[in-house]
């Protein structure tokens, strides 16, 4: 059985059914409806709509599945005659009978969910085989060696998935019968040996479930349904969904599609290619091939495959021919077919496909997962070549993904030791400690070290060990393999297909050559080469390119949020004015307290027994803070600094250790006794609720009046060292009530007339308050009110959300681990703003502020300023700026443009 090619057909949309055919003469589904087909069945239906060469079938819609967890796990009673009869509609498109002796029909059952989650859930492949139709399949190929090929497939695979007997178990059997009967490769087994091996296979299934395997079709294709939809639940794609914040709700759709066969001998072959390079973003095929194979060959990582192009196998130095070489008409079409599927998806796309007998069959499409500096590559070029607007190249980049970009790389000037090499799967490099099993990675990872995950091959249940990992190393694979794409996809350094390494991990080692590594060992992978070195080899930062320039550059035309930073070091303000912040939105200046050579002269303070023993320790520090800030605003420019008064409880500021304090009383001359009695009448139950913030300042006005006037002095004196105005924010931290904010802004007024008068000029300055504490977002309006309220406000997120959840920022990861398996949070509220508490808390001081003042400059300078997820909220909120970490300055600059855009179409389709 050949099926039918698709044709130019007139499309039809009902978008209330539970099954939708594509192929031949009537197409019901379309790309836009991903949401009910998956992104699998949604793309299938756009390429037959299209014409292009699909395998017919039909798609069990997410509705089903949603259905299949409502009862409990089981299929709607109803449900199967509806197959049944889409299944008839099938046989005519294709030209075979499901379950006929002479021309068989068969099909695969795939899952297809509406975001891509690759290697996550189950597939099935060959299904409609039993004892009979494989001898009517073997009849109707003239091939009965592929017949059996096909069944022994069929079985491992129905044996895995559905009947949930360890795939271990079949290669098991394989594997020992081709050592006993000294045969290298699957395609030196004759068909009275998969005979035998099927045999083996169902005594074995048998063996395993107490069942023998079943015949019966009808059985089989309830039982492949039923799987897919299961393995939506199952444990990697859990956590792959926690990962890549997809909801739980979404669900699979199931596509069943006829089967084409690359294992038909030598003029057939199996393949998944890239329309471009997924590290660089080169404009070039990228894939890789097996001849006489099926997909799951190349996928699993099982079989080590050939390259696509010529030129990808000259690149990498391969020997063996690429399928543009053996079989040039054939890669000719499928560059035809993947420049109109480029057009089509307007995306790089990642191409499922299968030779059959010279014809090609395109299995499935959908847009390749890259790294961020393809992303960023091919969303420039794609833009230039009209195939992108400049807003839809910015959307077609993942924000988060950005600071991949950062990531270290091999110094090559530096002294390295080169011991293997592998294919380069995901960029970047990486060093870090051999483990051998992904549990291993994660206990490595909690106690602040690095690891590198080394395995034979990786499987879909490795997925949290590989994002445990600093790189991965695989030994066999290519570059579609489930470790490849995996790892490109987290941005985690990977090299797979390394032969050459021997790996021993019940012995806890691995040889390469001569040499042996013992788990706990060094290695270094540069993912980008492919090169694997011993110990830990010197490593550079990264240049960023031209075309990440351009693309942020135009990001920075189209966001309305402004970018700053949280710098506290001329160091970190430095990094951020090279990443493109237009300001310091946080400057935390009990951070310029903690060198070596400050922090004892602090410790005075905090250990005077008296007014006039702290001021004398604060006039010490007072040139230190004035140095700092100065140098901060003459980095600056003019741009605006936004300086928070100390915060931290002064207990943060002392040793806990007898010995320490031992020393400190020697260095400052004070008993031991009087230090002991200070640190207690410091000590709190609760610090971070406690003595911190305007509450310090309120007992200590001393040290609001130095901050003030080293902030004031270093305005002059960068003012007039660089000629630029120098307008400095002064935020006042842990704000409740109003009073507490006056009693601080008139300390502050206090020193800056005072300032203004030994200088004999005129200061430009604001004062604000940092909303941290509930009371201070509900009663937003009363800060900002009349005369001598806050000229400006900021967002602290990170302790607004401590203390909106009663949640403490030290203690909850614990906690969040047990919510994230109990479904409580699908993002931890400390990453991505928790939008409906936290966020209301927000919104109410926002709105509070503005009704008193409408132009009230309003920002956020915790930790989500730099969460794309976050950003966007804040941008629909009306801030008008965030302020992030230096190193995701970038991530913020795009992910504030994207919500601009994203804003602009809804207000487009409301018709605003």
């Amino acid at each position: 059985m050949e099926p039918s090619p698709g044709k130019q057909v007139t499309n039809t949309v009902d978008q209330s059914k539970r099954i939708y055919l594509f192929g031949g003469e009537t197409t019901e589904g379309r790309a836009s409806m991903s949401e009910q087909l998956g992104g699998k069945g949604a793309n299938l239906c756009e390429m037959a709509h299209k014409g292009l060469p699909v395998p017919p079938g039909f798609v069990i819609s997410t509705d089903v599945c949603r259905q299949y967890y409502r009862a409990g796990e089981k299929l709607p009673a109803d449900l199967m005659p509806e197959v049944e009869e889409a299944l008839h509609r099938l046989e005519r498109i294709a030209g075979g009978t499901f379950g006929s002796t002479k021309n068989p029909l068969l099909i695969s059952v795939r899952s297809g969910s509406r975001a891509s989650m690759p290697g996550m859930l189950d597939t099935i492949l060959n299904l409609g085989l039993n004892d009979d139709t494989v001898e009517g399949l073997a009849r109707q190929a003239s091939d009965e060696r592929f017949a059996y090929d096909s069944y022994r497939r069929f079985i491992q695979m129905y044996g895995d998935v559905v009947l949930g007997v360890d795939h271990y178990v079949f290669e098991d059997i394989l594997e020992t019968f081709r050592n006993l009967n000294d045969l290298k490769r699957d395609v030196d087994l004759e068909v009275s040996d998969w005979k035998e091996i099927i045999a083996d296979y169902k005594r074995a299934i048998e063996t395993e479930t107490g069942k023998p395997f079943p015949d019966d079709l009808k059985t089989q294709l309830v039982g492949a349904i039923s799987a897919v939809f299961g393995s939506w639940q199952n444990a990697r794609a859990l956590a792959y969904r926690r990962l890549h914040h997809i909801p739980d709700d979404w669900g699979t759709a199931v596509t069943v599609q006829a089967m084409v066969f690359g294992n038909m001998g030598e003029d057939s072959a199996t393949g998944v290619a890239f329309t471009r390079n997924p590290s660089t973003g080169a404009k070039e095929i990228y894939g890789e091939f097996l001849i006489n194979a099926q997909g799951e060959d190349i996928v699993s990582g099982m079989r080590t495959p050939h390259i696509l192009s010529k030129a990808g196998r000259l690149e990498i130095g391969a020997k063996a021919r690429s399928l543009e070489e053996q079989m040039p008409s054939v890669f000719k079409e499928l560059e035809g077919h993947f420049n109109t599927l480029e057009t089509l998806f307007s995306d790089m796309q990642d191409v499922e496909f299968t030779i059959q007998k010279g014809k090609v069959w395109l299995l499935q499409t959908r847009c390749g997962k890259r790294t961020a500096e393809a992303a960023v590559r091919i969303a420039a070029e794609m833009a230039d070549e009209k195939i992108l607007s400049r807003e839809d190249a910015l959307m077609s980049v993942d924000a988060g993904s950005l600071g991949q970009l950062l990531h270290a790389a091999i110094d090559p000037e530096g002294a390295k030791d080169l011991v293997a090499k592998g294919l380069p799967a995901s960029p970047g490099a990486a060093s870090g400690e051999i483990v051998f099993e992904p549990d291993e990675a994660e206990v490595i990872k909690a106690q602040g070290r690095r690891a590198i995950l080394v395995r034979i091959e990786t499987s879909p249940e490795d997925v949290q060990g590989m994002l445990a990992s600093a790189g991965v190393l695989t030994v066999r694979g290519g570059m579609t393999s489930h470790a490849a794409v995996v790892a490109r996809s987290m941005g985690v350094p990977c090299i797979v297909g390394a032969g050459v390494i021997r790996v021993e991990p019940e012995e806890g080692r691995l040889r390469v050559g001569g040499r042996i590594f013992y788990k706990g060992d060094a290695i270094t992978l540069d993912g980008t080469s492919g090169e694997v070195y011993a110990g830990n080899a010197p490593l550079r930062q990264p240049d960023l390119s031209d075309d990440f320039a351009r693309l942020i550059s135009w990001a920075d035309t189209v966001r309305r949020l402004g970018v700053r930073a949280n710098a506290d070091t001329p160091k970190d303000t430095k990094q951020a004015r090279s990443f493109g912040a237009e300001g310091i939105g946080l400057c935390r200046a009990e951070h310029m307290f903690f060198d070596t050579d400050r922090i004892t002269i602090m410790r005075e303070m905090i250990l005077a027994r008296d007014e006039a023993g702290r001021r004398a320790a604060l006039d010490k520090i007072l040139p230190m803070q004035r140095s700092d800030f100065t140098e901060l605003f003459e980095i600056m420019e003019g741009q605006p600094v936004t300086i928070r008064l100390l915060d931290p409880p002064l207990h943060e500021f002392l040793p806990r250790k007898k010995q320490a304090l031992r020393a400190i009383a020697e260095s400052l001359n004070i008993s031991l006794d009087h230090i002991k009695q200070r640190v207690n009448e410091l000590s709190e139950f609760n610090p971070m609720l406690g003595f911190r913030g305007c509450r310090l300042a309120i007992r200590y006005p001393e040290i609001t009046e130095m901050q003030a006037r080293a902030i004031f002095e270093a305005t002059l004196a960068a003012d007039k060292k660089t000629g630029h105005a120098v307008e400095p924010e002064v935020m006042i931290p842990f704000v409740a009530t109003r009073k507490e904010f006056d009693l601080i802004a008139d300390v502050i007024r206090r020193v800056a007339g005072e300032v203004e008068a030994a200088a004999g000029k005129k200061l430009t300055y604001q004062i604000g308050a940092m909303l941290e504490v509930p009371r201070a977002a509900l009663k937003a309006d009363e800060l900002v009110a009349g005369e001598g309220g806050a000229e400006f406000l900021s967002f602290g997120t990170n302790d607004l959300t401590q203390m909106g959840l009663g949640l403490s920022r030290d203690d909850a990861s614990i906690i969040l681990a047990d919510y994230a398996r109990a479904g409580i949070y699908d993002v931890d509220p400390f990453v991505s703003i928790d939008q409906a508490g936290i966020g209301e808390l927000v919104r109410i001081g926002v709105r509070q502020a503005r009704a008193v003042k409408p132009d009230l400059k309003i920002g956020i300078c915790g930790e989500h300023g730099g969460d794309p997820l976050s950003i966007s909220f804040f941008d629909e909120v009306g801030l008008d700026y965030i302020s992030s970490s230096p190193f995701r300055i970038p991530i913020a600059r795009l992910a504030a443009a994207q919500s601009s855009i994203r804003i602009k179409k809804e207000r487009e389709n409301r018709g605003g």
